[in-house]
């Protein structure tokens, strides 16, 4: 439950959005959250943006965790995903489970290029020889065009996933996007995904069962083996462990922040 210890910044009529660099008073929400539980993170996400912040997943298991405490803090949250046309049969049939169970619509982002537009502009198998290229087109810059429409979002990365992803805080600004970037389960092990799942009977890729920790397009997943890190069977050919949806290529931004900007101490 959050405190009564609020921070209002109201501008003429409510209309307007103030452009703002990283700031005292974001830096300050940063380091409230750091002590938020993945639970208080959700209400703060949807207490403050309401319907302009929406979910993002591939529905690997972090997913699935973040998506059901999600279902029992605000039922009928927005969830979306980019759907790459390249997807394990797997993860569609797990994509309408998640449907069934909660009752919600998933929002389906596709790329601008089908398959076959794809080849005719960039050649066969494009993955095979610049996954880069094919991870934008496919992933980045449907992403792209979603985050657009957002104030804010929100990720099931964790920081013990990559090197990358090790230093992501609990909010952030996504300098991509211009928006901001949730992460509730930043802090959590595999170990504590697991439990969860076990305890609360959350439906799963059954994938994993297979030893395919992290599941990404058809093309560029495979099963790891005994001892390999859990992201190797991505892009295995290629000294790329990322799609590029959370690496942070680009300066700081000027983010457009909501007024009033409201946080609370736990």
């Amino acid at each position: 439950m959050y405190g009564r210890r609020i921070l209002e910044r109201q501008i003429g009529g409510g209309a307007e959005i103030e452009m703002l660099q990283v700031t005292k008073d974001f830096e300050e929400i940063q380091a409230l959250a750091e002590t938020w539980s993945l639970d208080e993170t959700l209400r703060w996400a949807f207490d403050t943006y309401g319907n302009d912040v929406a979910m993002a997943s591939a529905f690997g298991v972090e997913g699935m965790v973040l998506i059901d405490h999600a279902s029992r803090i605000h039922p009928g949250f927005r969830l979306f995903t980019i759907d790459t046309e390249f997807l394990f049969s797997e993860t569609y049939d797990l994509m309408d489970r998640v449907e069934k169970r909660y009752g919600i619509k998933i929002e389906r982002d596709f790329p601008k290029l089908n398959a076959s537009e794809q080849e005719a502009a960039h050649g066969a198998a494009l993955w095979s020889h610049n996954p880069d290229l094919c991870c934008g087109i496919r992933k980045v810059e449907p992403q792209k065009r979603k985050l657009a429409t957002l104030r804010a979002w929100i990720s099931a990365i964790r920081r013990e996933q990559t090197s990358t992803r090790a230093k992501a805080k609990r909010v952030e600004l996504d300098p991509k996007a211009n928006i901001v970037k949730i992460n509730p389960m930043v802090d959590w092990t595999s170990d504590e995904v697991w439990d969860y799942v076990r305890k609360h009977d959350v439906p799963y890729n059954v994938l994993h069962d297979r030893n395919y920790p992290s599941i990404g397009c058809t093309h560029c997943t495979r099963a790891v083996l005994p001892g390999e890190d859990p992201r190797s069977g991505r892009w295995s050919n290629f000294g790329k462990t990322e799609c590029g949806l959370h690496l942070p290529d680009a300066p700081q931004p000027l983010v457009q922040l909501p007024k009033p900007i409201k946080y609370g101490d736990i």
